[in-house]
């Protein structure tokens, strides 16, 4: 039995916008040939696909099943899990563009696209989390390049040095409404 492609929409998986243009254009300078990538939250693969051949290897992971079924169309390995529950490896570079804002109740739908944007209270709840179970999966010299809103400054540097890891700015986008910063993060 043959399986259709499914068409997927904005209303099941994330579109690329201008944060997913951030990391890539940061990843694209960050990236190494010997470095064994993990991107998290794939989304569409806008980023894993353009980064999967500058690299020794490429793995994604996405909560969402539309977003894993669009990666693996684009050729991108791909495991559906919640961050990076169930990955044993080390990664040298890790990418992480997560949900970062803070969705009022009367916003949230229950669906996908939810998981997508809504970073929890304060908005990097998500964040946190990521922050708790990446040395999971993070090589001794590994580095991070983590995307992150003026909506969640300064309690998100704040996070993050709390766990143990310095942060530089690598470079940061202007929008009407926020400014986005692609982060690198590396172990004290």
């Amino acid at each position: 039995m043959r399986r259709e492609r499914t068409d997927f929409t904005s209303d099941t998986v994330y579109p690329p916008a201008e944060d997913s243009e951030l990391l890539l254009e940061v990843a694209l300078r960050e990236v190494k040939p010997k470095d064994e990538v993990l991107e998290i939250g794939v989304g569409s693969g806008f980023v894993a696909e353009r980064l999967k051949e500058k690299c020794r290897f490429l793995l994604a992971t996405d909560i969402n099943p539309f977003a894993c079924m669009m990666a693996k169309e684009k050729g991108i390995d791909v495991v559906r899990t919640d961050l990076v529950k169930g990955i044993r490896k080390g990664f040298t570079l890790i990418l992480f563009n997560p949900p970062y804002l803070e969705l009022d109740e009367n916003e949230k739908r229950g669906d996908w696209l939810e998981k997508a944007i809504d970073g929890g209270k304060g908005g990097i709840e998500v964040v946190c989390r990521f922050l708790d179970f990446v040395r999971d999966v993070l090589d001794e010299k590994g580095r991070i390049i983590l995307i992150v809103s003026s909506f969640n400054v300064p309690h998100v540097f704040e996070e993050i040095e709390k766990r143990g890891f310095r942060w530089k700015i690598l470079a940061k986008r202007y929008l009407f409404f926020e400014e986005l910063y692609a982060l690198k993060l590396e172990s004290l």
